[in-house]
């Protein structure tokens, strides 16, 4: 079985846009990471319990919180980068979910020490509240090479993984390594394609990522999270420093994101999947 979520805010930066944004898509499941012009760490528990109680009158559930934890610089102090690791943990029981998306520092390459002792920390954070951190591999931070993310994996047990395959790709890795190696360590995917050689990001299907590779792997119940990067969006800055290039022209972010997960949902058609309620099945 496998399961769609989405980063809602590529479709709207409002709250009642990304609901559209999902229902409009079957989709159930969301990854909060930037809403009503605030990106999740900044949202006050009184914020964070309004959007859970929406999101409840929807039928949507909250899959993971898309955070930032982590994209700072590998200067920034223990107790620093700890309490945004708690903060986290915070809002992940408000919204009721149990996973954490996060990064592994900034300017890191030299000091691989520091970045494995924080995340051993963030791993036994979350053995100690029930909540799943879950390291993504993303472009110039220390875990962005598929040897690198081997490393922190290794240091930190306990530690989940969230493979993307683009930013694998933005990094000079292939596909068909990354998928060999790291595919089978996912606890979940995000869904997201570049074309290797311009560096510009497509629907999956149209890029060098192998997304039909990547479906193809999957033998247990997983989550994709559509991630389109198909079109600038509020809050782009706040989650990549570098320009977006991009292949294809829509006219809006609906567009774009209306997009992305025909195409995702085409590949797993491809496959063999049915959608079913918004679950695909075999």
């Amino acid at each position: 079985m496998i399961r769609l979520c989405a980063f809602a805010d590529e479709s709207g930066n409002a709250l009642e846009e990304q609901i559209a944004g999902l229902k409009r898509n079957g989709i159930s499941l969301l990854e909060i990471r930037n809403v009503n012009g605030k990106n999740v760490m900044e949202l006050t528990d009184e914020e964070a319990k309004a959007i859970k109680a929406r999101l409840d009158q929807e039928g949507i559930k909250i899959w993971s919180l898309g955070s930032p934890i982590g994209k700072k610089d590998i200067t920034v102090s223990e107790e620093e980068y700890l309490a945004d690791v708690r903060r986290g943990v915070e809002l992940a029981r408000i919204f009721g979910c149990e996973n954490i998306r996060m990064f592994s520092f900034f300017k890191a390459y030299e000091n691989p020490e520091k970045v494995m002792k924080l995340m051993k920390k963030t791993a036994e954070i979350g053995k100690e509240t029930g909540i799943k951190m879950c390291h993504e591999n993303d472009k110039t931070l220390y875990g962005d090479t598929m040897k690198r993310v081997q490393e922190v994996l290794a240091a930190a047990p306990g530690l989940y993984y969230v493979y993307d395959p683009a930013n694998y790709i933005q990094v000079g890795e292939k596909a068909k390594d990354t998928l060999a190696e790291m595919a089978p360590r996912a606890y979940y995917f995000h869904i997201k394609d570049v074309v290797a050689e311009t560096g510009e990001v497509v629907p999956a299907g149209y890029g060098d990522g192998d997304l039909k590779g990547l479906v193809s792997r999957i033998t247990d119940d997983k989550v994709l999270t559509v991630e389109p990067h198909l079109k600038i969006f509020d809050g782009y800055a706040l989650n990549d420093s570098t320009a977006l290039k991009t292949k294809f022209k829509f006219e809006s972010n609906v567009e774009a994101f209306d997009a992305a997960v025909a195409a995702i949902k085409k590949i797993l058609r491809e496959a063999g999947y049915v959608e079913k309620d918004g679950v695909f099945v075999k």
